[in-house]
């Protein structure tokens, strides 16, 4: 049975593999010329050594083990890098990083957000709280006010640290968002995160009524009108 399991493994790691790798080939189309020499290189390199200490047949295995390796390593970096030239520009591409930073961080989505699109995502941490904005970077200055104000009534003495997604002068490169996050200064104690965070999702959300699909949203999607003609606001969850 267990043989049976990791055979029915198997195929499904090769089908993502396959898979990430038409992803990367569409973006980087020289990755199978890349890959293809970084693996002859090194294990030409290996071998070559080998014959030099007088033990090619060892070393001949050992080299091609390594640049099984090494093309592991550099594949996993450029698909990395695919992925986020894919990613963006598009609608909620930063909450999809956000998303993947579990240790440390509580994150909600879309607390604020208007019709074009333009949104802040929040995440609760040691380091206080982080507001990121995808979007207009002029347009998402109101929104990001407007939001500190409205956290200022029940948290107001906690870092607010502002992050713009984007490729412009003061902001953060979509690629580059996870270890910004990451270093920012920790200050508060595990138990004060968890205090902070209830606060603000008793004060309610943008979001909590409204599903919001994972990773990036698509484009064209419209929100829904409030009674006064804006977008609504959720209760607490």
């Amino acid at each position: 049975m267990a043989r049976k399991e990791k055979d029915s493994e198997n195929p499904g790691r090769l089908k993502q593999i396959a898979l990430t790798y038409k992803m990367t080939k569409r973006v980087d189309r020289w990755i199978g010329l890349v890959l293809s020499a970084v693996g002859l290189g090194t294990f030409g390199a290996v071998l070559a050594i080998g014959f030099l200490l007088g033990h090619p047949v060892y070393l001949g295995i050992l080299g091609f083990l390594v640049a099984l390796l090494t093309m592991a390593i550099v594949f996993g970096r450029r698909a990395e890098r695919a992925a986020f030239a894919q990613m963006e520009g598009q609608p909620g591409a930063a909450a999809a990083v956000l998303e993947n930073i579990k240790r440390g961080f509580v994150f909600t989505p879309a607390v604020a957000m208007n019709r074009n699109q333009d949104v802040v995502h929040r995440a609760v941490g040691k380091c206080g709280i982080v507001l990121v904005a995808e979007g207009n970077p002029n347009r998402v200055k109101g929104l990001l006010a407007a939001e500190k104000r409205r956290m200022a009534r029940v948290v107001s003495d906690v870092p607010v640290h502002v992050l713009v997604v984007g490729k412009g002068e003061d902001q953060v490169e979509l690629r580059k968002l996870r270890s910004k996050v990451m270093k920012l200064p920790r200050v508060l104690p595990g138990t004060r995160v968890t205090e902070v965070n209830d606060r603000l999702r008793a004060m309610g959300d943008l979001m909590s009524n409204m599903p919001l699909p994972k990773g990036p949203m698509p484009k064209g999607m419209k929100l829904p009108k409030g009674p006064g003609g804006g977008t609504p606001r959720g209760r607490g969850r």
